[in-house]
């Protein structure tokens, strides 16, 4: 949930002090090619060695792609100031990540998708303003922008600088009570509290990005704290998310099936007394009776909520849950739109393409599922991993070679990674899935006997979750690309303009530059997120949703 994280792989003691380019691991090559070239391991980012808390090994690493903007003129002073950083997984998410925000995973905070979602990653706004602490010990070498990776390791957030070819942090913030454990960036967040953390113990904290790295301290500075010692929901936070032009507002899914919504101009303290729910099994949505945070309950499923993901617009919501359903909700009407069951086992991760049309999915059934809006239903599986899926990711900066993006056959680049230690990329191309048939009595299988199968017959209705539907009734994708990445499970996936990033469970993330980015690459970070997601919005509406 970029909403979304991104994985990377465990090195040996001897790579790991190495810096720069470090030897890629035992069978890890350096490389990985694709029709329209090679993309090559550029540089890694983890922690700093023997620093991690005995706890480390509850917690999986997640990570946010974070541009911090041009400090504003009107800032106040060097120690309160506004930016912005990017989601999702999703959120990538996207989250930047992938729808999702995210994701987010990935959550989806962070280069593509909502998804975030996001990455994964989902996941783009602001929060309210840190106060001026003029007594901050300021960095002298902070020059006030630049892109980051943000990732959790153990008890800890670290802070790295992407352009640089340093493998260790440039800052490290350590919780004392319980482990960060998903966390969300907004770069157009308004009034300074762009970053959003979730831990273990179900606290939710808003801070400044460039705040924290101001500070040459190891602890929040500036904080917003809501949900206090967990006294709203004690259950581990799963996923986090901005909601995309919600003017400061967020959402944080917990694992006892519950999602909440924060809005960051309301006092966090208050206990806004939500009535038991009488039907775990049900969604339901409650209001808060007073104007205080959260100011609203969503009661999804029964069971853990592990993901969630923005669509760009913010219209719509994505989750994914233990009890193996996708849920897609109007989030303004609070109303479900549509969803449907895995093949077996629950689902981890979601995210959107940029266009709103399509939504990724994966989880314990090793398959990638692709799920279309306008029919309400999934529409490709992706079989390829061994595993189960952890991250999944749209491109939304890959072109189809010789496309101008107007013809009516899109293609969408997207990739998946997963605990085989695997990342694969995907194009989808909608015209060229083959339909399943439906044997016609005494004839054979082809298309000129048989018709579609009834999965095909028409859109499912609005407001219906479906059974999975049997494995001979949707169309099979076969990965453009399989490559092992890292020697521990992955975590998540984000992509950016110029290179696409893996993460590992144990907090390892590797750089992968695109063909012709590693030879002219700029090392100024602006190039990595010239375009806004609100642009990219736009230009995708304007290209018929070209990816």
């Amino acid at each position: 949930m970029m909403n979304s994280g991104a994985s990377n792989n465990i090195m040996s003691s001897s790579a790991a002090s190495a810096s720069g380019n470090s030897a890629p691991g035992p069978g890890l090559k350096t490389y990985f090619k694709t029709p329209e070239g090679k993309y090559k391991l550029q540089y890694e980012k983890t922690h700093p060695a023997g620093l991690l808390h005995y706890a480390h090994g509850k917690t999986v690493t997640q990570v946010t792609l974070a541009h911090l903007k041009e400090k504003p003129m009107q800032a106040p002073s060097q120690s309160s100031s506004t930016l912005g950083v990017s989601s999702g997984v999703r959120s990538a998410a996207a989250r930047f990540l992938g729808g999702g925000n995210g994701s987010r995973a990935l959550s989806f905070v962070g280069g593509n998708g909502g998804n975030k979602p996001v990455g994964g990653s989902s996941t783009r706004i602001g929060s309210l303003g840190a106060s001026s602490s003029n007594n901050v010990v300021g960095n002298p070498n902070f020059d006030g922008k630049g892109t980051y990776l943000v990732f959790n390791v153990g008890d800890a957030i670290f802070v790295s600088d992407l352009n640089s070819q340093d493998k260790d942090p440039i800052k490290s913030i350590h919780f004392s009570n319980s482990n960060p454990v998903c966390h969300a960036y907004d770069p157009d967040a308004k009034d300074g509290h762009d970053l959003l953390i979730g831990l273990n113990s179900g606290d939710v904290y808003s801070v400044s990005l460039r705040q924290q790295l101001q500070d040459v301290g190891k602890k929040l500075v500036g904080a917003q704290h809501y949900n206090k010692d967990g006294s709203i929901n004690n259950s581990r936070c799963t996923c986090i998310a901005w909601i995309p032009n919600g003017d400061g507002s967020f959402v944080v899914s917990h694992a006892d099936g519950n999602m909440y919504a924060y809005e960051k101009n309301k006092d966090g303290s208050g206990d806004p007394s939500f009535p038991v729910i009488k039907d775990q099994t049900q969604f339901s949505v409650s209001h808060a009776r007073y104007s205080k945070n959260p100011v609203a309950r969503w009661h999804i499923c029964q069971g853990s909520v592990n993901g969630i993901a923005f669509s760009a617009d913010g219209a719509h919501i994505a989750t994914v849950g233990r009890d193996g359903y996708l849920r897609v909700f109007d989030y303004k009407n609070e109303q479900l739109i549509c969803g449907g069951k895995s093949y077996y086992g629950a689902l981890l991760c979601c995210a959107w393409s940029m266009d709103g049309k399509y939504i990724l999915t994966g989880g314990e059934d090793d398959l990638v599922q692709v799920w279309s809006m306008e029919d309400r239903k999934i529409v490709a599986w992706g079989e390829g991993h061994n595993s189960w899926v952890s991250g999944v990711a749209f491109d939304s900066y890959w072109l189809a070679p010789n496309s101008d993006g107007v013809g009516e056959n899109v293609v969408y680049r997207f990739g998946s990674v997963g605990q085989d230690t695997q990342m694969l990329l995907w194009d989808l191309e909608m015209d060229e899935l083959v339909v399943p048939v439906r044997r016609a009595p005494g004839g054979s299988p082809t298309f000129s006997t048989g018709s579609q199968s009834s999965h095909w017959d028409s859109a499912c209705p609005v407001g219906t979750l479906q059974p999975s539907p049997s494995m001979q009734d949707v169309p099979k994708l076969s990965p453009l690309v399989a490559h092992r990445v890292h020697t521990e499970p992955l975590s998540g996936l984000l992509f950016t303009q110029e290179s696409v990033l893996t993460v590992c469970r144990e907090g390892h993330i590797k750089i992968w530059m695109r063909p012709g980015s590693a030879e002219t690459q700029s090392t100024n970070s602006d190039s990595f997120m010239s375009t806004s997601l609100k642009e990219k919005a736009a230009m995708a509406a304007g290209k018929g949703g070209k990816q």
